[in-house]
């Protein structure tokens, strides 16, 4: 499957020298899922999506 699942949202206008989406995304990685950042351009946002497989089992 090649889905994705959106685990959180956050502006791209961050405080300067912060970065909240890369620290979510670690915090996620370190409780075992592949969680990444991308950047949608339609609203600005940085997203922390899960992939494939790992999407289905963030989801249950």
């Amino acid at each position: 499957m090649s889905g994705r699942t959106v685990l959180e949202r956050f502006p791209a206008g961050g405080p300067r020298g912060s970065w909240p989406a890369e620290e979510f995304a670690q915090a996620r990685r370190l409780e075992g899922l592949s969680a990444e950042v991308v950047m949608d351009l339609a609203t600005d946002m940085f997203l922390v999506v899960v992939r494939g497989d790992a999407a289905i089992d963030a989801a249950a």
